[in-house]
């Protein structure tokens, strides 16, 4: 609802701008002038394909209004346009300063080609080529570009006179007041955006919302953001066009609109077509958000399930938009390309012939990928989990279908390939267990040390801090070895995911300051020496010394 709500805010804007340059055309004035194409595509050439290659085509101007075309080979048509156009600015020159109605424009003919003329003066000649660009015949070619000579030179005057300029003014005046009224509205709607969108931002999103919360921002956020870029292009078709066109009222400033359109017909398509693939992008976010949390609010969460739903939908979610963009920008890629006029079929097959080739030369790459589907798909690990993979390990930071990047103690990035990845250990997935060893003196009460541990467990557990990380009571299992170090009593907590280490530092904590307060001893290595008195008496008699030894660490 929210999209086709701005979609229809949008085209508001956009209908309120055509409306508003409308006005400004269909005016008395201007009616009575048709305005032409400034940059008409070429006609297909009704002849051979030879003909075509070797010839091309150009305009002549006119106050930046295309008369007619001219025709001639690629290393001639240069020179004949620049020779025919300064022809034409020196006659229409002279008849604009003269007091003569009506220029005199005759076709005669030499040479079996039609010439025209301007006013008595030699003007140009219709070649063959002109007339074939047209597919017809030399003289209905030159009756035509007589025709338009005609009216373009009677236009020029007309639109010099005081009368035309000075409705032409109002005009450009009006438009200039409602183009700064239609910015300055877009620039209010862009600040009321820009606003949202900060509200809303990601990395502020509280921590320990649900999943579907957190879904919902981000949605709204890639709303806001396609929402602004939007706003940003339909102020620029409106500052740029409505620009152009007050540039195209006037007979002086005319050519000037026509180099500008001319000179950025190519960037402003880039910039488009960029524009466009980031829109379409971020549009794609919010649906692949908006499925997310369609799919995290229908499912039957627990506080356990809950946290692995939130890895999991994170991490598809994250692989799936890294998916959509390389797709989007490669479409982008492609749309540009075909838009400044390169075909695109030799490059599709090329890029065919490339990944037959890829394919075949990188097939860890394909084994990578694949690996990587079903890390994702069987959920074994996801981005926030603490895996271990040989003898690597850390926090998952991120993973795609190539690669996955874990964070060590030590801080250090670690990059494995999923092809890599057959036995991993997940350290965080739905729970974890605190593995307690607490090694005690030969010498001490086992029953007391027992008794003290699960007291020390027991109010562990009843603490209102400490609740929410432990699932269910610690088991103290008993004496689990005999040691170097002593008599090991074993321990096991079962606690949320990731919290087993703060736990096990606390209960070790608590451990150590309930054994001072009641004098019992904590094991350490330590060594110790037996000597046999007996044999140490003979060793001296005979002059030799023995002793045994037993170490302890």
């Amino acid at each position: 609802m929210r999209l086709k709500f701005w979609v229809t805010r949008l085209s508001a804007i956009a209908s309120l701008q055509t409306v508003a340059i409308g006005a400004g055309v269909v005016s008395p004035a201007l009616a009575q002038f048709p305005i032409p194409n400034l940059f008409p595509s070429a006609p297909n050439l009704p002849t051979a394909s030879s003909i075509a290659e070797r010839t091309t085509s150009t305009c002549i101007r006119l106050d930046g209004y295309c008369l007619f075309r001219i025709a001639a080979p690629q290393s001639e048509l240069s020179a004949r346009q620049k020779d025919i156009q300064q022809r034409l600015d020196q006659i229409s020159r002279q008849y604009l300063q003269a007091d003569n109605p009506k220029p005199d424009v005759n076709v005669s003919e030499e040479n079996d080609l039609p010439i025209i003329e301007i006013n008595g003066e030699y003007f140009s000649t219709v070649t063959d080529l002109d007339a074939r660009l047209q597919g017809v015949d030399p003289q209905i070619q030159a009756k035509r570009i007589q025709q338009e000579l005609q009216q373009g030179l009677e236009r020029a005057k007309l639109e010099r006179t005081p009368r035309f300029l000075t409705r032409q003014g109002a005009i450009a005046g009006g438009t200039g007041i409602i183009i700064i009224f239609i910015g300055w509205g877009i620039y209010q709607r862009q600040r009321q955006s820009i606003f949202l969108k900060q509200q809303l931002q990601p990395k502020d999103t509280p921590a320990g919302q649900p999943i579907s919360t957190q879904l919902s921002r981000r949605q709204q956020w890639n709303m806001k953001e396609a929402q602004h870029r939007l706003l940003q292009l339909v102020q620029g078709l409106v500052l740029g066009g409505g620009g152009l066109f007050i540039l195209g009222l006037f007979p002086y400033t005319r050519i000037l609109q026509a180099g500008i359109i001319y000179g950025l017909r190519i960037p402003l398509q880039l910039t488009l077509v960029g524009l466009g693939t980031y829109v379409v992008i971020r549009l794609s976010y919010a649906l692949i958000d908006r499925s997310a949390s369609a799919l995290a609010s229908n499912y039957l969460q627990t506080p356990e399930s809950d946290r692995r739903l939130q890895l999991r939908v994170s991490t598809v979610s994250g692989v799936t938009k890294s998916i959509v963009t390389a797709t989007w920008v490669g479409v982008g890629i492609l749309v540009a390309v075909s838009t400044i006029g390169i075909n695109i079929a030799p490059l599709l097959a090329g890029a065919g012939l490339v990944g037959v080739a890829l394919s075949l030369a990188s097939q860890n790459l394909i084994k990578d990928g694949i690996n990587g589907f079903l890390i994702i798909l069987e959920d074994q690990y996801a981005v926030g989990d603490v895996i271990s993979v040989g003898d690597v390990g850390g926090l998952v930071e991120k993973i795609n279908l190539r690669i996955t990047q874990v964070r060590d103690a030590e801080g250090r990035l670690i990059t494995i390939p999923n092809s890599e990845i057959r036995i991993v250990a997940n350290l965080s997935s739905n729970w974890s267990r605190a593995d307690l060893t607490i090694p005690v003196a030969y010498h001490t009460d086992v029953d007391q040390v027992l008794q003290l541990i699960k007291s020390i467990a027991e109010a562990m557990n009843q603490d209102l801090i400490w609740r929410e990380q432990i699932l269910e009571p610690p088991q103290v299992l008993g004496v689990d070895n005999f040691g170097d170090r002593g008599i090991v009593v074993r321990v096991w907590i079962k606690t949320q995911p990731l919290k087993q280490w703060q736990v096990a530092r606390e209960f070790r904590r608590r451990l150590k300051v309930a054994f001072d307060n009641a004098g019992l001893p904590l094991s350490l290595p330590h060594q110790e020496v037996w000597l046999n008195r007996s044999l140490a008496m003979s060793s001296d008699s005979d002059g030799k010394h023995f002793s045994s030894s037993k170490q302890y660490k």
